[in-house]
């Protein structure tokens, strides 16, 4: 998948602009990376544009050469720094900001985030006809389109990392752990992690939780002779859903501890494979360019890169395979 396709250059741009929007995930800097350097190859300047949407509205763009992107292909995070914009769901600032980068020379921009920034490059393009190419970069790995997101697999890690260890203390005293970590409404990371951890159970976001059926299914355990659990939650879209069936289980008669991975999940260095998929998506998206692709988004679907238009992508959501939770309930009897 990684090599570089040739495509055939018809536009010929002189200068684009970067920028990572929304939540920050593992990778980011991997690809702003490629960009530059890709671009620096193809004799296209880069500008980077620091906080995202909201750097772009005041006009925060800096010049980005070959040395100005050294070692920062292992560090988590983003150096141009992300935010999530209010000010850029309004037509007139899109407008305004088309008008910044046209008047910067800018001629293409490059968007690195989740599904809100990917809509809000889509609007730009449309109302405007600025050309935009996104990539996506989100630990939830909820983009539709792409098999596959940058920074997921480094969230994965870093939440198989955690529950290694609470699993450690949980064996050394006999007890039962509920561990939450992110992912918005598709359990994407829950799913992954609690497989890859041998969790007992896997709470998925899509369904209310059960508690008198977890109940059951933990009573279950004890009695085939399991002394301790980790249960999986899916944070799902309503806040303190954790803390509410810990309360449940104690009323039941049990002693859950809670653990709650937050954005730990989010930093540190990226793995192996987001460094690549980030590098490899960075480096096609200025290719793209160069040919005259915008309005899509770069990703990858059955380990070859797509190219999907923005407009299948945004409002719309991909979901877990339910093989994926069949798959884990047969391993965890």
């Amino acid at each position: 998948m990684y090599g570089l396709t040739p495509i055939a250059r018809q536009r010929p741009l002189q200068r684009i602009a970067v920028l990572t929007s929304g939540g920050d995930a593992p990778g980011m800097n991997a690809a702003i990376r490629a960009v530059v350097r890709t671009g620096c190859a193809e004799g296209v300047e880069v500008l980077g544009i620091r906080r995202g949407y909201s750097g772009l509205l005041a006009a925060d763009m800096t010049p980005l050469d070959s040395a100005a992107v050294a070692n920062i292909l292992q560090r988590g995070g983003t150096v141009l720094k992300s935010d999530r914009c209010e000010a850029f769901h309004d037509p007139a600032n899109r407008r305004k900001a088309a008008d910044e980068l046209r008047q910067q020379g800018v001629e293409a921009l490059v968007v690195i985030g989740g599904e809100g920034s990917l809509t809000g490059a889509l609007h730009l393009e449309q109302e405007t006809g600025f050309p935009v190419l996104g990539l996506p970069g989100t630990i939830d790995n909820d983009i539709y389109g792409s098999d596959d997101s940058i920074g997921f697999d480094s969230a994965v890690n870093t939440a198989l990392s955690a529950i290694d260890r609470i699993r450690d203390t949980a064996s050394s005293h006999d007890r039962l752990f509920l561990v939450e970590v992110m992912g918005r409404n598709t359990g994407f990371i829950a799913a992954y992690a609690g497989i890859a951890g041998g969790a007992e159970l896997i709470l998925a976001p899509q369904r209310e939780p059960d508690p008198e059926a977890l109940y059951r299914q933990l009573l279950k355990s004890q009695q085939a002779g399991k002394t301790s659990s980790l249960v999986l939650v899916a944070e799902g879209s309503k806040p303190g859903r954790t803390q509410w069936l810990a309360q449940e289980l104690e009323q039941k008669g049990l002693e859950p501890r809670v653990c709650i991975l937050g954005h730990t999940q989010r930093g540190g260095a990226p793995t192996g494979h987001d460094r690549m998929l980030a590098s490899y998506l960075g480096s096609m998206a200025v290719r793209h360019l160069l040919a005259g692709d915008s309005q899509v988004m770069l990703g990858v679907r059955n380990n070859t890169r797509v190219a999907v238009p923005l407009t299948r992508v945004v409002n719309r959501r991909k979901h877990l395979d339910p093989g994926v939770l069949e798959l884990a309930a047969i391993l965890h009897e």
